[in-house]
């Protein structure tokens, strides 16, 4: 998984798997979510990151099973 944010636009890519798009979905007007073939979310981008989220502060935990 890769979070990246652009600052310049303000955006929030949430990058889970890299694999081919088959099908983009706007939840919003600011939060699209990209799908493959099986339904599986790849990304979700959110735009105006900085006032829609907590970013670009960022806190990443790991909780052992």
């Amino acid at each position: 998984m890769k979070v990246k944010y652009f600052a310049e636009t303000d955006t929030l890519l949430i990058e889970f798997r890299d694999a081919p798009v088959a099908e983009t979905r706007d939840l919003d007007e600011n939060t699209v979510l990209d799908l493959d073939a099986q339904g599986n979310i790849c990304s979700i981008t959110v735009e105006h990151a900085s006032t829609r989220t907590g970013s670009p502060e960022f806190s990443y935990e790991q909780i052992a099973a």
